[in-house]
């Protein structure tokens, strides 16, 4: 086939997984509106974390405005030691 060009056959669009309906926000064990979903990373991806959980966005930027990532990292990268903390502990209540 001299002279010709082969393309690459490149596939279509990946459509993101679909969430279900109705999740419950770990931290305050109330129902997550689709609308109102964050994905936190229990270790912040700069810290090399992977692992996520589906929070309320209010949930998510309250840990946000209470702690470093580094705090993250080292000391509250599970669910259990986030509402642990004084700060979370009375925002939840």
């Amino acid at each position: 086939m001299k002279g010709r060009i082969r393309r690459k056959s490149v596939p279509g669009p990946v459509s993101p997984p679909r969430l279900p309906e109705a999740l419950l926000c770990p931290l305050c064990d109330r129902l997550i509106p689709p609308a109102q979903r964050d994905a936190h990373h229990l270790v912040p991806r700069s810290k090399g974390g992977r692992e996520t959980e589906y929070l309320h966005r209010i949930c998510h930027r309250q840990i946000h405005a209470l702690l470093t990532e580094t705090e993250l990292a080292r000391e509250y990268s599970t669910l259990e030691a986030l509402q642990a903390h004084p700060g979370m502990a009375q925002f939840l209540a």
